[in-house]
């Protein structure tokens, strides 16, 4: 049986993304829990090629938002987001004498779940943030060196 969701939250499900799961999950991790606008900061900036899907699926997900709940955009923030293991397309490539070896392009299925948080006055301060979060959420940094392609 499937949850039932909340009225204040709207979600954008990107599928088939040409992208290693690993790759799309060290950009995901950075932007977890934060508001919309540091969200499409953070992803502007960001030198990795996971961040254009995300950053197309959040702003989906924040249009969604404006037009289907009449949100505003700056109440938004980033309550969940995962990224699952798609389907591995595999092609030949051939190669010398006759024989072929297997290339495989991972994809992955990119879930961004925003949250109205109007509601909350105090949450603007990360102390009281992390109140309003599920349990599971890592707000802080997961370690990972920028650096690293």
């Amino acid at each position: 049986m499937r949850k039932k969701k909340s009225l204040t939250e709207i979600s954008a499900l990107g599928q088939y993304i040409p992208m290693a799961v690993h790759k799309a999950r060290r950009v995901i991790d950075q932007i977890r829990g934060r508001s919309y606008k540091e969200t499409l900061m953070i992803l502007e900036l960001m030198p990795y090629r996971a961040c254009y899907p995300i950053f197309k699926l959040i702003y989906s997900a924040a249009a969604n938002a404006k037009h289907n709940k009449g949100l505003e955009k700056d109440d938004l923030i980033v309550w969940k987001a995962e990224v699952n293991k798609g389907t591995t397309r595999k092609k030949l490539k051939p190669r010398a004498r006759g024989r072929s070896y297997m290339i495989k392009r991972p994809t992955c299925h990119i879930t961004i779940v925003l949250k109205d948080i109007s509601d909350y006055e105090t949450y603007e301060t990360l102390n009281n943030r992390e109140k309003y979060l599920p349990r599971n959420f890592r707000l802080k940094s997961s370690g990972a060196v920028w650096d690293k392609k």
